[in-house]
């Protein structure tokens, strides 16, 4: 039986729907089992099935941030992990006075890590993907 928007049938009043953090776009840190290993990313997508994601290996973020602060290119893993193997998936939230590993991708290079993830060949195997260079407008 369907749920009135005035509340349920005991006359409680209605929670008013909870806001999905783990939407596209949210830069996330996940932990896999089987073998163990973590990701940090961009949700593509999250799936009953499992979940999509733009990212690199836990392990390999300092290296990132060298190579994006030298210009350097490089190609994000797109993958997608059955849910079976997710044991945690975790918001990149700063914990007190440590900033997230997006604050402190940003605040190293200078670019949102969003920026680079979502770009348009991030999605292609092989490709890589170069920080955009910044240029002042000039006048027509």
């Amino acid at each position: 039986m369907p749920k009135n928007s005035q509340g349920d049938d005991k006359g409680a009043p209605a929670q008013p729907p909870a806001l999905d953090p783990f939407v596209h776009g949210s830069m996330v840190i996940v932990t896999l089992g089987n073998p163990r290993d973590k990701f940090w990313g961009m949700i593509l997508s999250l799936a009953p099935e499992g979940l999509s994601l733009s990212g690199i290996e836990l392990a390999s973020f300092e290296d990132l941030v060298v190579m994006v602060k030298d210009g350097e290119s490089f190609s994000p893993a797109v993958v997608f992990f059955p849910m079976h193997r997710i044991e945690r998936v975790e918001l990149d939230l700063p914990d007190g006075n440590l900033p997230s590993l997006s604050q402190r991708f940003s605040a190293k290079t200078g670019l949102h890590p969003t920026a680079l993830l979502e770009s348009p060949s991030a999605g292609d195997r092989g490709a890589s993907v170069r920080p955009p260079v910044l240029r002042k407008k000039e006048p027509i």
